[in-house]
């Protein structure tokens, strides 16, 4: 998620100070993705550089500034709504690199790494389970959506890793087949 674009959604609604787009943050993604004081000051450092966000006025007495968006940051935010998430890049998957590197890498047990994640990622959804039971009544839609959300990504990655072993087991079979075929006893068999 681009930290960026979220700062300004929040921005576009009126102006805020720092720490205060930092909890508003947090409160409208759950506390899924929580940010630290200093990225987000910086982040508001590099929007005000860019010309998308401005200072109100001076520091309060607390020594808080509020932030306000520009014009060009108005028109960021509505080229953000009107416009698709791009998923053409390839996201550093720490999951994918990891079994990508142990199924390369000489003397590692792949299966223990996939069933290590698997439990991992099934008690995962167990909590992600009961947690959506126990928040069924809830009226917060933002909520529900973070939620399910989370719920079929790791579904998706318990699939992936289903996937993964199956596909470890046919090549494990694809290269004994290779072994035997090659075999000196099978070529003197064979016409």
């Amino acid at each position: 998620m681009s930290v960026r674009l979220g700062l300004l959604a929040i921005l576009s609604e009126g102006p805020v100070h720092g720490s205060g787009l930092r909890a508003e943050f947090e409160a409208r993604t759950g506390g899924t993705w929580p940010l630290n004081v200093g990225q987000v000051f910086t982040t508001l450092g590099r929007l005000e550089r860019d010309g998308l966000v401005e200072q109100t006025g001076p520091a309060d007495e607390e020594g808080k500034i509020e932030y306000a968006l520009t014009d060009a940051g108005r028109a960021q935010v509505q080229a953000w709504w009107d416009s698709p998430v791009e998923r053409a890049g390839s996201p550093r998957d720490e999951l994918a690199i990891k079994l990508v590197l142990a199924v390369t890498s000489p003397g590692v047990d792949v299966r223990r790494v996939v069933q290590t994640q698997r439990t991992a990622s099934m008690a995962q959804l167990r909590d992600l389970t009961r947690l959506k039971r126990s928040s069924e009544k809830t009226t917060d839609i933002a909520w529900t959506l973070l939620l399910e959300n989370h719920l079929f990504t790791t579904e998706a990655e318990v699939r992936w890793l289903d996937y993964v072993e199956s596909t470890l087991t046919r090549s494990r079979g694809s290269a004994r087949t290779a072994i035997v075929s090659d075999s000196p006893a099978t070529q003197e068999a064979t016409p």
